[in-house]
């Protein structure tokens, strides 16, 4: 019961984070969405952009809504066969569509409670497969680690080619800088707590290696260690490499496909899709459900970079924001929560490890 409430209480904050980023986001733009038409005299009562977001809707063109469906379920076939490969070594082979909907799950899940999508696509997958949580574990944070990487050199790839628009931003933002700042000199504080944690661990350290909780830990860690490893044994590494491309280029098709599904950002070129792109995902990064609110706020100033004013920005972030979450990770995650208990019913998974070597 406690349990319930904590992750109820922590559903509730995570929630409120990220509608109350949302709704100041609203408000700002709603308030230059009213200023607009006041300079051509349409009366307030008339200009509300919430009327405006709704009536964009309308005139969306859901074929392309329908592509980024597309792009999203191909990107996740990548990641299941990319993670079937790590599991490969360690002598699992589970079903792919037990793989596939414990990844869509995981998606689910981040609506609730961010980050959390980790630890209930390891259970699942260990529940149905069999395999030991923290091997399964120890793949999701290579699978992470591959991810970071990922959106590093995209980001890098979005620096070069459009530099100029960037720093343009940047300029014209110098208080970014200030929170920079600032946290860098939070890390110096838990650079500092981590130092007086390991002196503490180091000085008392015959009596913590007795306990129950440490030895827990070390096999928890073991398990992380024997799926990280897991990568540097792959049959075919050129092929992990090419799936993790093509994760990374359907995540970047699903905002290509968002500009032609609304009429101002249809004529936007590559680039600005990949300067978008690459603001959109760190939004999502960005610890609240789903990345709401903080992806209509990075997604906005970068449509805003490129012309698109902030009315039709935050009606694009909309648009492609509730396609994904309502069309992709609740549609398809509700599928993957019925789905899995019924095609596990009779059956029993058989390991590598399991059988005779002929």
């Amino acid at each position: 019961m406690k349990k319930k409430l904590t992750n109820l209480l922590k559903f509730t904050v995570f929630l409120g984070v990220g509608v109350g980023i949302l709704y100041l986001v609203y408000q700002n733009q709603n308030a230059a969405y009213q200023e607009d038409c006041q300079l051509k005299g349409i009366a307030a009562a008339d200009c509300q952009l919430i009327d405006k977001v709704i009536d964009d809707f309308t005139r969306v063109n859901y074929f392309w809504v329908g592509m980024i469906l597309l792009a999203f379920v191909i990107s996740n076939i990548s990641r299941t066969v990319r993670w079937k490969m790590l599991l490969k070594p360690l002598g699992y082979n589970p079903r792919f569509i037990n793989a596939f909907f414990s990844i869509i799950l995981a998606y689910f899940a981040n609506l609730g409670l961010p980050r959390i999508g980790e630890v209930v696509r390891a259970g699942s997958l260990a529940k149905y497969e069999k395999i030991p949580v923290e091997k399964v574990m120890g793949t999701i944070v290579t699978d992470r680690i591959i991810d970071v990487i990922s959106i590093l050199i995209v980001t890098g790839l979005a620096l070069f080619f459009a530099k100029d628009v960037i720093w343009l931003f940047f300029k014209e933002n110098a208080h970014i800088g200030a929170k920079i700042d600032s946290l860098s000199t939070l890390m110096l504080y838990f650079g500092g707590a981590a130092l007086v944690f390991a002196g503490l661990f180091f000085a008392f350290k015959r009596q913590i290696v007795k306990t129950k909780l440490y030895q827990k830990i070390i096999h928890i860690i073991i398990g992380f260690a024997e799926g990280i490893k897991s990568i540097l044994q792959l049959d075919k590494p050129w092929l992990f490499v090419l799936h993790s491309i093509n994760i990374w280029l359907m995540y970047f098709l699903m905002t290509y496909f968002g500009f032609l599904t609304f009429g101002p950002t249809a004529g936007l070129p590559l680039v600005a899709a990949l300067v978008v792109f690459v603001f959109g995902s760190w939004g999502i990064v960005i610890p609240s459900p789903g990345g709401m609110g903080t992806y209509h706020f990075l997604v906005g100033l970068a449509l805003g970079i490129y012309g698109v004013n902030a009315a039709d920005g935050f009606s694009w972030a909309n648009i492609v924001f509730f396609s994904i979450q309502l069309g992709c990770n609740i549609l398809i995650g509700i599928i993957a929560l019925l789905a899995l208990p019924v095609i596990n019913s009779k059956y029993e998974p058989v390991h590598h490890s399991k059988i005779a070597i002929q």
